[in-house]
């Protein structure tokens, strides 16, 4: 008969609860979102009413992930997102994923070329939002490359006047730049290990060295510089598509 270890046993590694501000000028969506999350086991270290204040709980409490209301009193939240993602915070910055209720806003596209991770609609279902938050600790864009392509082509297409991220696409190879086109089209990394006959394993190296090359945060704003460079052209009319 075997006999039981008499050594302490070693509990698997488990990892800390996710920490979330809220910034949103309208308490009942904190509460409410909050709520949500917390039922889930995130972690809700702050809460935020106005731009200043979130960009100072992200100083106070380091969260991983801001749910940032766009437009909010005095600072808002797109002016929060650049001065958090700018540096103004300590490294590392959290991820950002702005709170709209218009999905084709050009604000939202602003807001990705500041570095946010994405959006989500405020009326957005508590299984969303909470599989949302938790793709932030895969380092994942929480916004799939499909939207974002629907987004950017409205206002590549005519003109947004926001500032462009200017990368220099000459530090890729030739494979990274067929891959960063086809991402730009929206496709997943599954549709870009089919298309490319690769493993999702290579795809996934593939994506992150276009990242760390370009000096991206993620694959949304991976696929804004495929249109700002011109390597994924708008398809004309679809910017306008469903408006």
């Amino acid at each position: 008969m075997t006999e039981p270890p008499t050594g302490p046993m070693t509990e698997p590694p488990t990892e800390p609860p996710l920490r979330v501000v809220i910034a949103d000028d309208q308490a009942l969506v904190r509460t409410g979102f909050g709520m949500i999350l917390a039922a889930d086991g995130i972690d809700v270290v702050a809460e935020a009413a106005d731009g200043d204040q979130a960009v100072e709980a992200v100083h106070r409490t380091r969260p991983d992930l801001v749910l940032m209301d766009i437009r909010m009193p005095g600072t808002d939240g797109l002016e929060a997102t650049r001065r958090i993602l700018s540096g103004a915070v300590p490294d590392p910055p959290p991820r950002v994923v702005m709170l709209t209720t218009f999905d084709l806003d050009r604000y939202v596209y602003a807001a990705l070329t500041a570095g946010a991770s994405g959006f989500l609609l405020k009326d957005v279902t508590p299984e969303h939002l909470v599989a949302a938050v938790r793709l932030t600790r895969a380092g994942d864009a929480l916004l799939s490359p499909a939207i974002t392509r629907r987004l950017v082509e409205r206002f590549v297409a005519h003109g947004s006047g926001t500032a462009a991220l200017h990368r220099d696409l000459s530090v890729l190879t030739p494979r990274e730049r067929e891959v960063l086109q086809s991402l730009g089209g929206g496709l997943s990394n599954a549709e870009l290990a089919a298309l490319f006959r690769l493993s999702e394993a290579t795809v996934k190296t593939h994506v992150a060295r276009i990242l760390a090359k370009l000096r991206l945060r993620d694959r949304a704003q991976a696929v804004v510089v495929a249109y700002e460079t011109g390597l994924v052209v708008p398809r004309s009319g679809e910017g306008d598509a469903g408006l």
